[in-house]
C-alpha cells in the first residue's frame, strides 16, 4: 500500500568524497538511511574560480533521504552543517514533498 502524504525527500549536492558523512550525518538525525548518486556539475569554471574564487570540481555527489514530514527540517538542518552548505560553493540541500512511497512497509507503524 502506498503511503507518502507524510514524507519528504531531502536532496543534497555536495563534492566528490562528502556523501558518507551527509548520509551518517542523516542517520544521526533520524533517517533510515539514503542514496548515494555520482554525477558532473555542469556550472562553468568561471563562476567557481572568478566569482567564488574556490577550486573548480566537476565531480559531485548526489544524495537522497526519503524521511517523515516531522524528521524533514532536523534532518536538513543535520546535513547542513555536515556539509557546510552554508557557506558559498559547498553545495546545495533542498526538500520535496512526497506524493506517494512504496517499499517503507518494513517501517511499520512509522508509514
Amino acid at each position: 500500500m502506498p503511503s507518502g502524504s507524510g514524507h519528504k525527500l531531502i536532496g543534497v549536492i555536495v563534492g566528490k568524497g562528502m556523501a558518507s558523512k551527509i548520509v551518517a550525518a542523516a542517520k544521526a538525525a533520524g533517517a533510515h538511511g539514503g542514496t548515494i548518486i555520482h554525477g558532473r556539475g555542469t556550472a562553468p569554471r568561471s563562476i567557481y574560480e572568478t566569482i567564488l574564487g574556490i577550486d573548480y570540481e566537476p565531480e559531485k555527489e548526489l544524495v537522497l533521504v526519503s524521511v517523515e514530514a516531522s524528521l524533514a527540517d532536523k534532518v536538513l538542518a543535520a546535513v547542513t552543517e555536515t556539509g557546510n552548505l552554508d557557506k558559498p560553493g559547498k553545495g546545495i540541500g533542498f526538500v520535496l514533498d512526497l506524493a506517494k512511497v512504496y517499499g517503507v512497509a518494513h517501517l511499520g507503524s512509522m508509514v
